[in-house]
């Protein structure tokens, strides 16, 4: 639990200081199922020939990685972590401190799915290193889970989440929530029941329709979809239920208890640097954004072959790192110093509507939206602006 004096998860002090910090993201393509909704880079199966190509390629790359300071957090990521035995975690875990240094006291968080845990799958997990686990139950509701295509039931997610809270020091639930089956007090039970398994920290997105996938090309052939009133109505449960049971948000889907918010998390909203390893991996180091090639196949031959696994790249330097800079400050509830982006985003009209609707505020030294289900209004009105020196 956390001490007494633990900043509060939306504090200025832990927003900012997550930016000289180094995390590190490797990413596990492999899933039992792709769901319906999924639109990552994963593969269907983890059979254990497709595995040990993977995880060749993948030690390979991190291996060759520029050495530099100790990761703070490092976050294993997927597709469906879990859905590998513990030892080929604990092989990911050993690589990354080999070679790169996990700093003492750094966070390691692994991706997990309900029907994938038991108590032997957690100890595991954390003999292999996992000091938090980021549990993909997506609802406590049945119907719900049906249309998700999910391979769990919600009461296997309820005990996989209580097996988990009981064994590791961190738990966070992700949820999804405006699926179209999805009532009102389902919703609210599932939100519900999270909270009352003594997690430490919950992730409520809003389910998205991504062209390409199934459930995209079932909404465009007339299937309804999310409802954006629907999904606004379910975030301000999740608001209300949340700060009842002590979690605060602290980013615009994400809330946490005193000293239980996501490192990683936290060090891609302060812009901080963040290496990456894997199929379609991103990474941040010296400026520079990078992905690497997002077909598991493509990905293997390249890194087996001598070749750059890097797909494509991008550099931010004055008044787009600048922006950028602003846009993602202004998902934490901590807000961000203005800087030029800032300053000029306040003295433009837009910006003065904005904090005349108290969609946007001052706050000391600092600027936050303060009513997150209109943060994207913000980020338009940023990403109108004209250039400016900076």
């Amino acid at each position: 639990m956390p001490t007494e004096g633990t900043p509060a998860p939306d504090s200025p002090e832990v927003a900012d200081a997550a930016g000289g910090l180094l995390g590190a993201y490797v990413h596990l393509p492999f899933c039992h199922r792709v769901c319906p909704y999924c639109d990552f880079a994963v593969t269907e199966g983890a059979e254990a020939a497709a595995v040990d190509r993977y995880l060749t390629a993948l030690l390979m790359e991190i291996g060759a990685a520029p050495r530099r300071d100790p990761v703070d957090a490092l976050f294993i990521g997927g597709g469906t972590p879990s859905a590998l035995p513990p030892r080929r975690i604990g092989e990911v875990v050993d690589a990354v401190r080999d070679r790169v240094g996990l700093a003492h006291g750094a966070e390691v968080t692994v991706e997990a799915n309900p029907e994938d845990l038991d108590d032997a799958q957690i100890e595991g997990l954390r003999a292999a290193g996992a000091t938090r686990l980021s549990v993909g139950v997506q609802s406590f509701d049945d119907t719900v889970l049906q249309y998700l295509g999910r391979r769990h039931s919600s009461a296997e997610a309820e005990r996989a989440v209580l097996l988990a809270v009981e064994a590791m020091p961190s738990v966070s639930v992700d949820l999804i929530f405006g699926s179209p089956p999805e009532e009102a007090s389902a919703w609210q039970r599932s939100v519900d029941t999270a909270l009352r398994l003594g997690i430490a920290h919950l992730s409520a997105y809003a389910l998205t329709v991504e062209p390409g996938t199934p459930l995209g090309r079932e909404v465009a052939g007339g299937s309804p979809g999310p409802d954006d009133d629907v999904g606004a109505d379910r975030y301000e449960v999740v608001l209300a239920l949340t700060d009842s049971a002590g979690l605060v948000r602290y980013e615009t889907s994400n809330f946490a208890a005193p000293g239980r918010v996501c490192r990683y998390n936290l060090i891609t909203w302060a812009q901080g640097e963040y290496l990456g390893f894997g199929n379609g991996a991103h990474r941040h180091v010296d400026g520079v954004r990078s992905w690497n090639l997002r077909g598991v196949e493509r990905y293997v031959a390249a890194v087996t072959e001598g070749r750059s696994a890097v797909a494509g790249e991008e550099h931010h330097t004055g008044w787009s790192r600048e922006v950028e800079r602003v846009m993602l400050g202004l998902r934490r509830a901590a807000g961000v110093v203005p800087g030029v982006a800032g300053r000029a985003l306040l003295e433009s009209e837009a910006g003065a509507a904005l904090l005349e609707a108290k969609v946007l505020a001052r706050r000391d030294d600092r600027i936050a939206v303060t009513r997150p289900l209109l943060g994207d209004a913000a980020v338009r009105a940023l990403l109108a602006l004209a250039p400016r020196d900076c």
